[in-house]
């Protein structure tokens, strides 16, 4: 027999029962409330202690129907983790769940695969890594693979697995490209638990007899859209191929486009889904502003921007890595603390960057589109799009990594005369009208955006060819 407390936070709203109520192991218990039929079950899951007693089951919320659940009425103890993973979870200075951590850690620590869909800054990786550490529990064979597109995500997800798991006995591998194959070698022979890895690296040691997936339990495949626009079906395939089937997968995206339910099929068996928030929306604590300019004013724009915004950190988003190294030279040049991240610099480069970033040594980053997935860097309290994004769906990747977790942030997007069909597919996609904003006292010369309603849909007409390209309208100053 176990006692289910009723949930102090809801005050007279508890339920019918109004206050605690028994159960025997395994039997479950609705408690139904006034906010909108929102209901808990109690489930035998275990054992952990809760505000001093032994609990023989846990507290989930229902994840078969959509619900919007109240902020302060769920803290990660009543989920049935062990007190280890809450420990470690506390540590790290999260008190209450996200949206898609209330929805899916109740999936996983039931056993069924999940494909869960949410917003970039949610915290998806704790959404799977917290009930997947509580059904480790203890160090053994390797039970468990995560598959991640680039190696940044690889890092960062394999660091936020041992921040989870600091109190427990659990070991944590990481494999990826760019480095050596040595120390990667000498983990797997020590033994882990939890495997981080990239596809490709992970199928060179598996050639080599360096791994076996023969023991995985538990197979989870991050940024499921981001592998597939990687080109790296085949390998996930080859390697989904050499997992028992007995096995619970987990799929994790920002998006869910059509072309992943045809891998569902394949990988993925009944699988629960969960999608929080409209389907490509941008999160809502993210503020929007689009700044007009002409083309040969966009780096004074930017420096303007920089000048009078009030800022903690800054990423800045270039299309290519000719026009992000270009941006940073130019911004050293002006005494800003600033890098540069993207895919012709060094593996050691880059995690140099990534780390200077992190602890404050550089106040501006300045990336290609490799850092704009799931790359979880706390407190940028501005994203600049230097460039318009040439597909509406990267750019809610950008801006995803401010206003994150809950907090606030601003999102910046220069744009050109030719960038005007982008920025409209951008606000057709996202559902919302972005507002054009111009800063005060700025020389602007001027573009025909200044009458952007003047301009039909299709593009802003023929240009002039000019010996620095194409002029949309004279060089009068606005």
């Amino acid at each position: 027999m176990c006692r289910v407390a009723a949930n102090p936070a809801l005050g007279e709203h508890a339920g019918a029962a109004g206050g605690d109520q028994e159960c025997e192991p395994g039997q479950r218990v609705r408690r139904e409330s006034t906010w909108g039929g929102l209901f808990h079950e109690a489930m035998d899951f275990g054992r952990r202690r809760n505000a001093g007693r032994q609990v023989d089951c846990t507290i989930s919320c229902c994840a078969s129907r959509p619900f919007r659940y109240p902020y302060g009425l769920m803290s990660f103890q009543e989920f049935g983790l062990l007190d280890e993973v809450v420990h470690g979870v506390q540590s790290m200075g999260y008190v209450e769940p996200t949206p898609i951590q209330l929805r899916a850690i109740p999936v996983v620590l039931s056993g069924r695969d999940l494909m869960g869909s949410a917003q970039t800054g949610t915290g998806k990786t704790a959404a799977f890594a917290l009930p997947l550490l509580t059904k480790l529990a203890k160090h053994g064979t390797m039970r468990c693979l995560i598959l991640e597109p680039t190696r940044e995500l690889a890092a960062q997800v394999e660091t936020a697995f041992r921040d989870f798991a600091r109190f427990m006995d659990i070991q944590i591998g990481l494999i990826q490209g760019g480095v050596g194959f040595g120390g990667q070698r000498e983990a797997l022979k020590k033994g882990i638990d939890v495997l981080v890895a990239t596809p490709g690296r992970l199928l060179d040691l598996m050639g080599e007899g360096d791994v076996r997936l023969d023991t995985i339990e538990f197979l989870v495949l991050d940024e499921v859209d981001r592998m597939l626009d990687m080109g790296f079906l085949p390998q996930v395939r080859r390697i989904v191929e050499k997992c028992p089937k007995a096995r619970q997968t987990l799929f994790f995206s920002a998006t869910l486009p059509p072309e992943i339910e045809g891998m569902t099929k394949w990988v993925l068996k009944d699988p629960e889904i969960i999608e929080i928030g409209v389907r490509f929306s941008p999160a809502d604590t993210v503020t929007h502003a689009l700044y007009p300019v002409a083309k040969e004013q966009k780096f004074a724009l930017l420096e303007a921007l920089l000048e009078r915004t009030n800022y903690e950190s800054v990423l800045i988003f270039c299309s290519t890595k000719v026009a992000a190294d270009m941006v940073t030279a130019k911004l050293k040049a002006k005494q800003h603390a600033v890098v540069a991240m993207h895919s012709d610099r060094t593996q050691r480069d880059r995690t140099e960057a990534l780390d200077g970033f992190k602890a404050g040594k550089y106040e501006v980053l300045v990336a290609t589109d490799l850092a704009a997935r799931g790359l979880d860097i706390a407190g940028i309290s501005h994203v600049v799009n230097y460039d318009v994004p040439g597909h509406p769906e990267d750019y809610v990747h950008r801006i995803g990594r401010t206003g994150r977790a809950l907090k606030v942030g601003d999102a910046f997007t220069l744009f050109t005369a030719e960038d005007l069909d982008a920025v409209r597919k951008i606000e057709r996609f996202i559902g919302m009208k972005v507002p054009r904003l111009k800063i005060e006292n700025f020389d602007y010369l001027y573009t025909q955006l200044f009458v952007e309603d003047s301009i039909p849909a299709g593009g802003v007409g023929r240009g002039v060819r000019t010996l620095k390209g194409y002029s949309f309208g004279g060089r009068r100053k606005k």
